[in-house]
């Protein structure tokens, strides 16, 4: 999963660089969800990752300042995040 936010801020109109983030999640092929704080979206590790990487590109193209975002693996608890031996 990603949630993210760019800025800046803009209340009277849909800013190029949101437009921009949301269309990049969106051609991944993710399930995305707006809320007032920021946008969500979810898919399979890949798309996740391409999106974000989409995203981040096309959202400072078009005018970002910056952006916000957190990835996370979600069904997945800390005794199956990585085999014994790789564990810190």
């Amino acid at each position: 999963m990603v949630e993210f936010t760019t800025e800046p801020f803009e209340l009277d109109t849909f800013p190029p660089h949101a437009a921009a983030a949301r269309q990049a999640v969106d051609e991944a092929g993710l399930a995305a969800a707006v809320g007032p704080f920021g946008t969500g979206a979810e898919g399979e590790a890949d798309q996740v990752l391409a999106a974000v990487t989409a995203l981040l590109r096309q959202s400072l193209d078009a005018g970002a300042t910056r952006i916000s975002l957190q990835v996370s693996v979600l069904g997945r608890t800390d005794d199956t995040a990585a085999p014994e031996g790789d564990r810190p």
